[in-house]
C-alpha cells in the first residue's frame, strides 16, 4: 500500500504494522511508543509480573516502577529480550551479545559509533557474533562523525582507525561465528 505524506500539511505521523503477541508472566517487554499517561518512555523495558483475568498486565519496569497496563489501550508493546543498539542507548546490562552481519544491505548502519554504543552497554561482558571475522574490523571502523573539510589524508586516517579497532576487538571480546 502506498501513501503520500506532505510534512507541510501533517504532523505527528506514526507508521507501524500491527502484529499479535502472546505474553506470559515473566516475559521481558519493551514499549515501542511512549505511554505518556503512564509516564513510560519509548523503548522502556520491563517484566510482566502477572496478568489479571481481564488481560491487564502488571509490569515492573527496569527503573523499579510498577505499573498496570491495559493492552487494549496501550498496544505499542513488544518482546523485550533483544533490542537494537540504537534502542539501548542510555541503558546498561550485565552482558551484551552483539550480532554484526558484514553482508548487511544497509552498510551505513555498521560503523564506529554503532560499535561503541553496542559494546559500551555491557557492564561485565560484551560478545560480538559475526558471519565474517576477517571483515569485521573494516566494517566497524567506518567513521560517521562530521569532520571539518580540512584535515589529514582521510585514507591514512581510516587505515589507522581500522588497525586500532581490529586490535581492540580481537583482544577484548569473544567472537562467535
Amino acid at each position: 500500500m502506498e501513501r503520500t505524506y506532505d510534512p507541510r500539511r501533517q504532523q505527528g505521523v506514526s507508521v507501524f504494522r500491527e502484529e499479535l503477541r502472546n505474553f506470559s508472566e515473566g516475559d521481558r517487554v519493551q514499549f515501542t511508543a511512549p505511554a505518556n499517561d503512564l509516564k513510560v518512555a519509548n523503548r522502556e523495558l520491563g517484566t510482566i509480573g502477572s496478568i489479571d483475568g481481564d488481560g491487564r498486565l502488571n509490569l515492573k519496569l527496569d527503573n523499579g516502577r510498577a505499573i498496570e497496563l491495559d493492552p487494549n489501550r496501550h498496544m505499542h508493546l513488544d518482546y523485550g529480550y533483544a533490542v537494537t543498539s540504537h534502542s539501548s542507548q542510555g541503558q546498561t546490562a550485565d552482558r551484551v551479545l552483539i550480532n554484526v552481519d558484514t553482508e548487511l544491505g544497509a552498510k551505513d548502519l555498521l560503523n564506529s559509533r554503532m560499535a561503541y554504543v553496542a559494546v559500551s552497554r555491557g557492564a561485565h561482558d560484551a560478545q560480538i557474533f559475526t558471519n565474517d571475522a576477517s571483515a569485521l574490523g573494516h566494517e566497524l571502523s567506518r567513521e560517521v562523525s562530521h569532520a571539518p573539510a580540512i584535515q589529514q589524508n582521510p585514507a591514512s586516517r581510516a587505515m589507522e582507525q581500522q588497525s586500532v579497532l581490529t586490535h581492540e576487538i580481537g583482544q577484548g571480546f569473544g567472537m562467535g561465528m
